[in-house]
């Protein structure tokens, strides 16, 4: 996905915010420790942008990754608009898409509420609106009923939304049928290659509910070097699966690192056959994505770093297989107190979990 990140829109005032909401209980009347200790956690993570707000929030327990959602907030002229997906990452499966849209004009309002579920649709429109002591609303209410054919005659519905991200514009064209969620698609176009001035790549990652693939399209364009931070091995045969060779050039990996807000995002693919650089060194992943954040806390520097991670095939919703984080809070001058994670999602369990502190004198 990181390659979706190169461009030259630059200065885009947005910020990246969210929160690790972990719980840890131990039942000392167990004599198994599996048993003896259980774990809740739930990390929302928040990007908002010219008055839109895109969030994922993660949910985890002791068993595994228990459950996704997806939400999108904004207004889009006199429209404010609401949007919200949930899936089950374990299964993966699609739960329930919810978008709800309102807007008032000349005093009176109106609002629609568009439901997917378990193949069934629902589509409620309200309105509202007063003359004097006269106040008139009405609701009228489609499908609803649970069957195996689409209600209202819908089949499907593609949406495309283009935003600013880092250092370039994307393009996400979301599709559903029937069943619910197909696919997601991200796209980018004109992605520059340092030092190969004449040659872009248009660029798309789709997802599907249990696979993911990234297209590079190469085109010849005069464009400027962007943010983009690409790994190129000079080759002499091709290559197969993901990997790109153009002529003599192999492109096996693109990372990126940006500022938005405050916190520090990081993001890492690499799908080539020699040593995988940062985050990927000595791991079994292909791509890495991780958000930083260090800010003064009530009694000294806090610092917080989350970092999820893909596995080619892997089980999981989206690829998704590993996810670290680690915390630190410096009480006084003397003493900090820190605690990590790493949770084996393709296991379901922490394969490592430490607390700890430092005191110095």
């Amino acid at each position: 996905m990181l390659i979706l990140l190169a461009g030259s829109v630059a200065g885009v005032a947005a910020t990246l915010t969210g929160s690790w909401d972990t719980d840890v209980t131990l039942d000392p009347q167990q004599t198994d420790f599996n048993d003896a200790i259980g774990v809740t956690s739930e990390v929302t993570v928040a990007y908002s942008v010219d008055g839109w707000t895109f969030v994922s929030i993660t949910a985890l327990d002791d068993g595994g990754w228990t459950d996704q959602d997806f939400a999108v907030s904004g207004t889009l002229g006199a429209f404010t608009l609401t949007s919200a997906l949930g899936f089950d990452p374990a299964t993966p499966a699609f739960d329930v898409w919810n978008t709800t849209g309102t807007v008032a004009i000349a005093g009176v309002s109106f609002g629609a509420d568009f439901t997917l579920a378990d193949r069934d649709v629902t589509l409620i429109l309200t309105g509202s609106g007063t003359a004097g002591d006269v106040v008139l609303s009405v609701q009228l209410s489609f499908g609803g009923d649970d069957n195996d054919v689409c209600d209202l005659h819908w089949n499907d519905l593609a949406i495309t939304l283009g935003f600013p991200f880092c250092c370039t514009t994307l393009e996400a064209t979301v599709a559903f049928d029937c069943s619910g969620f197909e696919n997601i698609v991200f796209e980018a176009d004109g992605i520059a290659i340092p030092n190969l001035p004449y040659m872009v790549l248009d660029v798309s990652l789709e997802f599907t509910m249990q696979t993911k693939s990234l297209t590079l399209s190469p085109r010849f364009d005069f464009g400027a070097e962007t943010c983009i931070n690409l790994y190129i091995e000079q080759a002499y045969t091709g290559g197969s699966g993901t990997v790109l060779t153009l002529e003599s050039i192999t492109i096996e990996g693109v990372g990126i690192s940006c500022d938005v807000g405050g916190v520090t995002f990081t993001g890492l693919s690499y799908w080539g056959t020699g040593t995988k650089p940062g985050l990927l060194a000595d791991t079994p992943y292909w791509e890495v994505y991780s958000i930083v954040s260090s800010d003064d806390g009530c009694c000294g520097p806090f610092g917080f770093d989350l970092a999820v991670y893909f596995l080619e095939t892997g089980t999981m919703l989206f690829d998704v297989s590993l996810v670290e984080a680690d915390v630190s809070l410096q009480i006084a001058d003397q003493f900090t107190f820190s605690m990590g994670m790493e949770m084996d999602l393709e296991i379901g369990a922490f394969t490592e979990w430490v607390i700890g502190f430092l005191v110095t004198w």
